[in-house]
C-alpha cells in the first residue's frame, strides 16, 4: 500500500514537472517571438529615421527656415509652414486644454453616476479612436459651410482641438483617479468644501498628469494632415498671417485667426508629390524639423511632470 502511494506521488510529481516544463517552453518561445518582433519593428523605424536624417539634415539652414516656398527647390523654405503650424497649435491649446480639463474634472468629481454619464464616458473613450479624417469632414460641414467661418487658422485650431479633446479628458480623469483617497478625505476633514478641495488639493496633485496628457495630445495634433487638408488648407502660400502681437495699441491683434494658412505636414505632402529629387530633400528636412518639434514637446511634458512631482513631494 505504501509502495502504491509512493508510486502515485511520484507519478503526480512527474506529471506536474511535465506541465511546468511545457509552460516554460511556451514562455520561452513567446519571449523569442516578442524579441524578434521588437527587433524588426525598431529596425524598420531606425532605418526610416536614418534615411530621413541623412537626406534632410544637410538641407537645414537659416535660409530654409526663413524663406517662403518656391517653385525652385534650392530657394524654397518653410517659413509660412512653421509659422502656420505654431499659430494653429496655439489655437488648439487654448481651446482643447481648458475645455478638456474642465470636462474631465466634471465627469470624475461632479457628474452624477447614472446612465447618461455612462453613455458620455463610453463616447469619450470611443472618440479617442475615431479616424482624424472624420473630424475634418465634421469641421468642413459645420464650421466652414454651416457657420461660414471659412478655411482659416481658427477653424484648423478648432478641428484639431476636437481631435485631441478626448485625449485630454481621459488624461485628466486618469490623473484625478491616481490621487489617494486619503488626500480628499483629509481636505474634507479640515473643513474644506468640494470646490476648495478641488482647487487647492486635487488639481495641484493631478497637475503633472494633466499637463503631460495635454502636451502628448498636442504632439499628436502637430503631425495631423487629413483634417487640415479636408477643411482646405493651402498647399502653397507665400505670405504670413498678421502678427498676434503688434507695436501699437491695443497691442493684441486677432486678424490672424481669420487668415488662410498652411502647416508643415501639408508642405511635406506638396513637396514629396513632386517628381524633382530636390523637393524630396526639402520634404525630408521639413520632416526632421517636425520630428524635432514633436520630440521637444514630449521632452517638455516629461520635464514638467518631473518638476511638479518633486515640488508636490517637497
Amino acid at each position: 500500500m505504501a509502495a502504491q502511494n509512493i508510486a502515485d506521488v511520484k507519478g503526480r510529481t512527474e506529471e506536474l514537472a511535465s506541465v511546468v516544463s511545457a509552460a516554460r517552453r511556451k514562455d520561452y518561445i513567446f519571449a523569442i517571438i516578442g524579441v524578434l518582433v521588437l527587433i524588426i519593428s525598431m529596425g524598420m523605424l531606425v532605418a526610416l529615421l536614418y534615411d530621413l536624417f541623412v537626406d534632410g539634415i544637410p538641407r537645414l539652414s537659416w535660409d530654409f527656415l526663413t524663406s517662403f516656398p518656391s517653385r525652385r527647390p534650392a530657394n524654397a523654405g518653410i517659413l509660412s509652414a512653421w509659422v502656420g503650424t505654431s499659430l494653429v497649435m496655439l489655437v488648439t491649446a487654448c481651446l482643447a486644454i481648458p475645455v478638456g480639463v474642465m470636462a474631465g474634472l466634471y465627469l470624475e468629481e461632479y457628474a452624477p453616476k447614472n446612465w447618461l454619464t455612462d453613455i458620455i464616458e463610453i463616447n469619450v473613450s470611443n472618440l479617442a479612436g475615431v479616424p482624424s479624417i472624420i473630424y475634418g469632414l465634421l469641421a468642413l460641414g459645420l464650421f466652414v459651410y454651416i457657420l461660414g467661418l471659412g478655411r482659416t487658422v481658427l477653424v484648423a485650431g478648432m478641428v484639431l482641438a476636437l481631435l485631441i479633446l478626448p485625449v485630454v479628458i481621459v488624461a485628466t480623469r486618469e490623473a484625478v483617479r491616481s490621487i489617494p483617497v486619503a488626500l480628499k478625505e483629509g481636505a474634507y476633514g479640515i473643513g474644506a468644501d468640494k470646490w476648495q478641495t478641488m482647487w487647492h488639493y486635487i488639481i495641484p496633485a493631478a497637475r503633472p498628469g494633466i499637463l503631460t496628457g495635454a502636451i502628448v495630445g498636442l504632439s499628436r495634433a502637430i503631425g495631423e494632415t487629413a483634417p487640415v487638408i479636408t477643411i482646405g488648407a493651402l498647399t502653397f502660400i507665400a505670405f504670413l498671417p498678421p502678427a498676434p502681437v503688434q507695436g501699437t495699441p491695443p497691442f493684441v491683434n486677432f486678424d490672424w485667426l481669420s487668415a488662410p494658412f498652411t502647416v508643415m505636414p501639408i508642405q511635406m505632402f506638396n513637396w514629396i508629390s513632386r517628381p524633382q529629387e530636390a523637393f524630396h530633400v526639402n520634404a525630408a528636412a521639413t520632416g526632421v524639423i517636425l520630428l524635432a518639434m514633436s520630440l521637444m514637446m514630449n521632452a517638455i511634458a516629461i520635464w514638467i511632470r518631473y518638476r511638479l512631482r518633486r515640488a508636490h513631494k517637497s
